[in-house]
């Protein structure tokens, strides 16, 4: 017998790998595609970034030492990709959430529950656009993504104490944005 395995061995062993690529990809599109674009604040943007990310990951999949931290990995790779962006290009393109694409939507909920989502989307990114791009990247980083400060600090390429500066900073505008949208929502209601 040869050590060599068969060619439809090796053909059932690129269609596994294949598949396996394929469920990671799928299973993390959306929330990367969101991390991304809450980053840059452009649709176009974020789904050019998304695909890149996806790209670098991939062929960089024998890096990954464990499977469990593979999201964390990845949502690594995607902020990296997006703050890489920022910084080569200076500005970030703003465009109208209205704009997402509609796939990216539940479809079980109903029409009422649809509104009230893009709603509370559309209110929460208003929010993050108050802040400096440096506090938005900070924060999400942080809050929304989970990491230690001191991978966020290591992100941004600067200190800890300033990732906390930029948070805190984050924190009371998106506290003051929502104070002043719900006095403004609560006179428009009298």
């Amino acid at each position: 017998m040869s050590d060599q395995s068969s060619p439809s061995q090796l053909d059932a062993a690129v269609l596994t790998a294949q598949e396996i690529q394929n469920r990671f990809v799928s299973g993390n599109l959306r929330r990367i595609f969101l991390l991304i674009y809450r980053i840059v604040g452009n649709v176009a943007d974020a789904q050019d970034l998304t695909q890149e990310a996806f790209i670098k990951a991939l062929q960089r999949q024998d890096q990954l030492k464990d499977i469990e931290k593979a999201a964390h990995w990845l949502s690594r790779i995607a902020s990296n990709t997006a703050i890489d962006f920022l910084r080569r290009n200076g500005k970030v393109n703003f465009c109208e959430i209205d704009t997402l694409i509609e796939p990216l939507s539940e479809p079980r909920e109903s029409p009422e529950q649809a509104v009230l989502r893009s709603e509370h989307r559309a209110y929460l990114e208003e929010g993050l656009m108050v802040l400096t791009e440096r506090e938005r990247t900070a924060l999400l980083l942080r809050d929304v993504e989970g990491l230690p400060a001191e991978e966020v600090a290591e992100q941004m390429n600067c200190s800890k104490a300033t990732v906390r500066s930029h948070i805190a900073n984050a924190r009371i505008k998106f506290r003051r944005y929502m104070e002043r949208t719900r006095r403004t929502a609560g006179r428009k209601q009298s």
